[in-house]
């Protein structure tokens, strides 16, 4: 697969440093503060010590995806007591969501933790995910998003710009807690890169997932940590709806289709909070079939035939949202 499928992939760095310079260079009207460690490395906080609004969020879920994705505000979510959306495309989806966007890359130092997500993800080459599609990107600059409340302390920026092989004073992290409106917004961007990621986990060959499309209500921001990622993963979770576009067979195609809707595991129909609660808030524990868009569309682009499945649940969104 590896060979097939990244052999002609772009660079995730080069296409998203210039939208980390916009994001710098308007950081004061987007409601953003700058700031630099003792070794260098600029942090980007969106959303701890200043506002952080959600066209901040916007164009920080644009540089999750490498450079190789948009993200819009649209006003039809699906629901009409919470029309508030956003829309999401990726040029290059299978690069776009795991070889940038997706959070993968587990950071820690003694009582931090985040897991990164961003560009940098591909410099470090960590993850399997990513030794399995071959995918390696060069930069001498480059950004990983971190959804925490807390700056990293420089023992985490002194590893990520060594595995990245980077100087630290080149590496930048941008900060966005589920608390603040770029929080909940960057991570509604997530909405296609969940689908990718479960349809990886399900075994369908990625090389035949050719392009895709997501639609889901961006969260208002909880107030605290869990509050915030109950309702966001809630947004995608009951109220998310993701298009695929594949070259495949019919059968391959309503397969997917019908394993990819959240509502196919065991643990859907409870608040992500207070599902989180129950399992002791160990991530680990939850069916990882749950994460995944409410509803979903596969079109096979090789017939022209479309399969649909999962809906969307306003009551469960309603009740979370706290509407």
């Amino acid at each position: 697969m590896s060979t097939d499928i990244s052999a002609k992939w772009t660079s995730v760095n080069a296409a998203c440093q210039p939208l980390v310079d916009n994001l710098v260079a308007d950081a004061q009207a987007l409601q953003l503060e700058i700031s630099t460690l003792s070794n260098g490395t600029r942090i980007i906080d969106a959303g701890i010590n200043c506002s952080g609004g959600l066209e901040a969020g916007r164009l920080i879920g644009e540089i999750c995806m490498g450079g190789l994705g948009t993200a819009s505000l649209g006003t039809n979510s699906g629901f009409d007591n919470w029309p508030w959306s956003v829309n999401v495309h990726a040029k290059t989806p299978v690069l776009s969501c795991l070889g940038s966007q997706y959070a993968g890359w587990s950071l820690s130092h003694e009582k931090f933790f985040s897991l990164g997500s961003g560009p940098g993800r591909s410099l470090a080459g960590k993850e399997e995910v990513l030794k399995e599609f071959g995918y390696k990107d060069t930069a001498e600059q480059t950004t990983i998003v971190l959804e925490v409340d807390s700056f990293p302390p420089i023992e985490v920026a002194e590893k990520v710009a060594k595995d990245c092989g980077i100087k630290p004073e080149n590496l930048t992290f941008i900060i966005t807690p589920t608390s603040s409106l770029a929080g909940v917004m960057q991570i509604a961007i997530r909405v296609l890169e969940v689908a990718m990621h479960k349809a990886h986990t399900l075994h369908f060959p990625m090389d035949k997932i050719i392009d895709g499309y997501g639609v889901t209500p961006v969260a208002p921001p909880g107030g605290d940590f869990i509050t915030g990622m109950g309702r966001t993963n809630d947004a995608i979770l009951y109220g998310g709806m993701v298009q695929l576009f594949v070259k495949s067979t019919d059968d391959e195609a309503k397969d997917l289709a019908e394993k990819l809707p959240s509502s196919t595991s065991s643990d859907y129909g409870r608040p992500f909070g207070e599902l989180f609660k129950s399992y002791d808030y160990d991530f680990f524990k939850v069916d990882p079939m749950l994460f995944s868009p409410a509803k979903v569309i596969v079109t096979n682009a090789n017939t022209g035939k479309s399969f649909t499945a999962g809906e969307l649940n306003k009551e469960l969104l309603t009740q979370s949202f706290g509407l």
